[in-house]
């Protein structure tokens, strides 16, 4: 089913000629009364009841609004332009808004890749873009745009881990862009046959489950220090590289090797150390 647009009457102008017809025929009918001219009185009856009639075919269309027309069940076409229209009064017409929506999805709890359960909630920014798929499609594409968005939120938390593990790995919760982009697709493809199109989609709430969420915080906590110890053992190492190294160079004294393993160790204390270290002066010999 896809959308056909039809043309339509100008509303005011066809309303101030069937009111026309209405009065001539009132005046006919009142003169048929009045000359005793059984005829023209019939004539104006039926006359002045077509039009009244014919009334009813107007309908109005807002701005960003379009009317579906369907003829005993079978779809005529959809009119999209705004004001005041007439149509054949036989017509039914449903009347289905363009504008821009969003909504925000509830918190769902779901597994990620890894298997942690979290709570995750999206906005949805989305438009119907083709009335006849939205009305003949779906019975109600409101409720399936809620139904299949959430679904499709849930489907791709599961594809993701929550934090990054691995070097090029795409993550929840440090890949904003990117895991945008996946629901938007996803959305789309779901949403495309209610002639729905997505705009927008992008993850409002990230959170660990209640449950766990003290346990991954602490497991953060021990991943933010082994990756800080390491970066400080590499940095203290290549300090310690370059005391040897000038010291040799410049020939400010000579060190054996146990003297050399003693100074590293000092140093790597000093620089690797979460407190300041109280140094001790040696006043005699360096041996």
């Amino acid at each position: 089913m896809k959308e056909n647009t039809v043309r339509s009457l100008p509303g005011i102008p066809t309303l101030l000629a069937l009111l026309v017809v209405c009065a001539v025929a009132a005046w006919l009918f009142v003169l048929g009364i009045r000359t005793q001219a059984p005829l023209t009185a019939a004539v104006a009856v039926v006359v002045g009841g077509v039009a009244l009639f014919c009334l009813a075919g107007l309908y109005m269309v807002e701005p960003n609004q379009s009317a579906v027309l369907s003829l005993f069940g079978k779809y005529v076409g959809t009119v999209k332009e705004n004001g005041l229209r007439w149509n054949n009064p036989f017509f039914s017409k449903k009347k289905i808004s363009q504008r821009v929506r969003n909504f925000e999805s509830g918190k769902l709890k779901v597994n990620e890749l890894d298997g942690s359960p979290i709570e995750i909630a999206a906005v949805i920014v989305w438009q119907v873009v083709d009335s006849a798929e939205a009305v003949y499609n779906v019975d109600d594409y409101e409720s399936f745009v809620h139904i299949q968005s959430e679904s499709a939120l849930r489907t791709m938390a599961t594809s993701y881990p929550y934090d990054q593990h691995e070097e090029g790995q795409v993550a929840l919760r440090s890949h904003a862009s990117e895991i945008s982009e996946h629901l938007e697709k996803e959305l789309s493809e779901r949403l495309a046959d209610a002639g729905v199109q997505v705009l927008n989609a992008r993850i409002s709430h990230l959170a660990y489950a209640p449950e766990i969420a003290q346990a991954m915080l602490q497991r953060q906590q021990a991943n933010a220090i082994i990756a800080a110890r390491t970066r400080i053992v590499a940095g203290a190492v290549g300090m310690v590289e370059m005391a040897l190294a000038e010291l040799q160079k410049n020939g400010v004294v000579q060190l054996d090797e146990e003297r050399k393993a003693q100074m590293v160790s000092n140093l790597l204390v000093v620089l690797c150390g979460e407190r300041a270290t109280q140094p001790i002066v040696n006043a005699g010999t360096l041996y």
